[in-house]
């Protein structure tokens, strides 16, 4: 797959939501040790529903990716109004707007909606690197693909999300051995030691949900 056009756009995001309804209770559990327990249906009816708003707003879109993922992700917000729902909303309106203008998203359009997303996520979480998040999977991945980019202009699509998932899974990896400083967890942070971040977890899922439609 060497593009993704306009039409094709709810079908990439189908795929992220189709794997957060297969991962819904896993991220629930891990997300009840140590969180409010809802992280799996915050994700899961999310982006499940992210593909039909998407198609509901095309028209009005007039074949603007950039645009139709602004209008989707602020829909989006309104059903899954919880942290991480506003965090995930804000990530799509963000990386919406890093690719307004353009028709199909290739490896570079890739890597920019993935910086803009992790830019959307550190704007409203007001978090940092390090702090056992989210963030410490999206930024790495973001990076990633820019960084592919940068080594190639011309870098295919499954190049950019190959080494955004590479990058989120490192992340993943790493936050086991970071202190958290937000909610339940940063109360039990004890229980932490050892244990990956589940928001971490969701966010590498979401690299690895672009992936399986980039592969398909």
């Amino acid at each position: 797959m060497e593009k993704i056009s306009f039409e094709q756009l709810p079908e990439l995001f189908a795929s992220v939501g189709a794997l957060f309804v297969e991962k819904k209770e896993e991220l629930c559990e891990m997300d009840a040790r140590l969180g409010d327990g809802d992280l799996g249906l915050t994700m899961s009816k999310g982006y499940a529903a992210l593909p039909d708003l998407m198609r509901q707003e095309a028209e009005g879109a007039g074949g603007d990716i950039g645009k139709l993922l602004m209008k989707a992700g602020m829909k989006m917000s309104a059903l899954v109004p919880s942290t991480m729902g506003f965090l995930m909303s804000t990530g799509v309106m963000e990386g919406g707007k890093a690719l307004k203008g353009r028709t199909e998203l290739d490896g570079a359009g890739l890597a920019d909606y993935l910086t803009g997303f992790a830019a959307g996520v550190q704007k409203r979480g007001k978090c940092q690197a390090g702090q056992r998040t989210i963030y410490d999977a999206v930024l790495p991945a973001a990076q990633a693909a820019a960084k592919a980019v940068e080594a190639d202009p011309a870098a295919s699509l499954a190049t950019v999300i190959d080494a955004a998932v590479k990058a989120a899974q490192d992340g993943v990896e790493a936050t086991k051995t970071m202190v958290p400083v937000f909610g339940k967890a940063a109360v039990h942070a004890a229980a932490c030691e050892g244990v990956p971040d589940q928001g971490a977890v969701a966010g590498c899922y979401k690299m690895v949900g672009l992936s399986n439609y980039i592969h398909s």
